[in-house]
């Protein structure tokens, strides 16, 4: 809920999961849509002075709308305008945002980098350009940027939000790899010979997870602040998908979600990224799936982060941490990210 005026209610809606509506409820007229134009709105009020604002792909920053006037953006205009293309993929109607670099010339390879969150309570593909920033700015770095939200992120229901149930891993990784073949199928640039992936917090697990298990599809990864085993990670969270651990007769849940017994299974490049003071995903996860990698053999790169927490709030590192992520994947992957001749092929 938004705003309650007492004769009027104001709530956040939408048919559409790229996109956040406001609504209106009273009694005499009922429901009402108060936005209509694709983006992220929001609304607040009191009685009869109402001020809403939107966020869209078509202009930067928040714009805000009293009455009949309205109030643009004073925030710094960014550098780059990110070109997206919104789609609904596959069978589940995945929905995926695709960004390609912007002097890119049709004919021309491009390695692919998956940039997800995948998990509960976030959403990537959403209809607001600053939300693509970052994406923008890694495709220009030569790289097909795939974002795919699949089965557990919000916007699209009970029955899409409880497809994880018992089960973080599976399903989450599954639909990145749905995402994957059906933009090739569009876009016949992508190299699917050379696929990374990149991912924070439940984004971090999913990119880990990615090379742990399915090799043959992603070539390297970076995995930031990582959950690799979900009986370290907050109870209040966990339990809620993957139930209450020591009083279950299926255990099962926890080890199909754990990284850890996968260790062994590495053959691609790991760059592990943890800030030593999170104080939500600890760095104990990160800790505890380098001590596996080096127990089985398995080369990997820690990048421990002094000082930071989950996020970091200084702009240097924040943005030195993508210029190295940007360097460890056109290694990984060969050449500089900008061309190639080689071509894969996805196994379902």
């Amino acid at each position: 809920m938004l705003g309650d005026s007492g004769e009027e209610v104001l709530f956040a809606a939408s048919t559409d999961p790229t996109e956040i509506q406001v609504c209106s409820w009273d009694v005499e007229g009922g429901v009402r849509a108060l936005t209509t134009a694709p983006g992220v709105h929001t609304a607040a009020g009191s009685g009869t002075v109402r001020v809403v604002g939107s966020r869209t792909m078509r202009h930067d920053g928040t714009v805000w709308t009293l009455g009949d006037h309205v109030f643009e953006s004073r925030a710094e205009r960014p550098v780059l305008t990110p070109a997206v293309r919104l789609l609904t993929v596959g069978e589940r109607e995945l929905r995926v945002g695709v960004v390609l670099p912007r002097e890119h010339e049709p004919g021309r390879s491009l390695p692919v980098l998956m940039d997800p969150y995948g998990g509960p309570h976030h959403q990537k593909v959403i209809a607001d350009r600053q939300r693509w920033l970052d994406a923008q700015w890694l495709a220009d770095q030569g790289f097909a940027v795939i974002v795919a939200d699949g089965r557990g992120t919000p916007g699209r229901g009970l029955a899409w939000a409880r497809a994880v149930k018992g089960d973080l891993a599976t399903p989450a990784l599954e639909d990145q790899i749905a995402a994957l073949t059906e933009v090739a199928a569009l876009e016949p640039d992508l190299d699917l010979g050379r696929v990374g992936i990149r991912g924070w917090s439940f984004g971090g697990f999913l990119a880990a997870l990615a090379v742990l298990r399915r090799p043959d599809v992603f070539h390297a990864a970076v995995a930031g602040a990582p959950v690799t085993d979900w009986r370290l990670y907050d109870t209040h969270y966990t339990e809620r998908y993957l139930g209450v651990e020591p009083d279950r007769a299926d255990r099962t849940a926890y080890e199909r979600s754990s990284l850890l017994d996968d260790a062994a299974a590495l053959r691609r490049p790991l760059l592990l990224i943890h800030g030593l003071l999170d104080d939500n995903v600890m760095v104990v996860h990160t800790l505890a799936l380098s001590q596996r990698l080096t127990e089985s053999g398995r080369l990997h790169t820690v990048l421990p982060l002094t000082g930071i927490t989950h996020m970091t709030p200084q702009e240097s590192v924040a943005e030195n941490l993508l210029v190295m992520q940007v360097e460890f994947l056109r290694r990984a992957l060969g050449g500089d990210g900008r061309t190639s001749d080689r071509a894969g092929k996805i196994v379902p």
